[in-house]
């Protein structure tokens, strides 16, 4: 039986953070599955999907992580993952997609929701404010699978409802 966990760490953003943490689960003999990492705002975020050997705990993997000077005052969390550690189908990207634009309330809802009707599945997001000349620039990112069957519709029906809302809107096939 495997031993799979989330480890979830969020701290203040400082250099060397992945380096530090992938660093002690691996030397724990943790094996990394699926990761991600942000920064949001001054703080980071890293996440991870982790095979742990059979004699290690989830309280040993917090404890450890814990000790790292880089992760002082960090919020760490080590809990059983309930789910399938490899993902289904619907989560292989097949479009990348940047909109960006004046920021406006409910941008990622209305934009969101289009995915919805044609059966696609947005795999990664990430938004941001950017610095600029005064009105606030945003820009968000998206890693999506779209049913090839649908995705030119579907890409399509993205661009009409950002150029709504005064946004642009580009996409590669992957």
């Amino acid at each position: 039986m495997s031993n799979i966990a989330l480890v979830s760490v969020l701290c203040k953003d400082n250099p060397g953070l992945i380096a530090a943490i992938a660093g002690r689960l691996y030397d724990i003999g943790a094996n990394l599955g699926d990761t991600t990492f942000a920064v949001l705002g001054g703080a980071a975020e890293l996440n991870a999907v982790c095979e742990l050997p059979q004699d290690v705990t989830l309280a040993s993997v917090e404890k450890d992580l814990n000790r790292l000077k880089e992760l002082a005052g960090a919020k760490i969390s080590v809990t059983p993952f309930a789910y399938e550690p490899t993902h289904a189908e619907q989560a292989h990207i097949t479009h990348r997609i940047e909109i960006t634009g004046r920021d406006s309330p409910g941008l990622v809802a209305r934009l969101s929701e289009v995915f919805v009707q044609f059966g696609a599945n947005i795999v990664r997001l990430n938004s941001e404010h950017l610095p600029g000349s005064g009105e606030t620039h945003y820009m968000l990112r998206m890693a999506v699978f779209i049913p090839k069957e649908k995705a030119s519709t579907c890409l399509a029906t993205v661009a009409n409802t950002a150029a709504q809302i005064a946004l642009t809107c580009r996409w590669e096939e992957t």
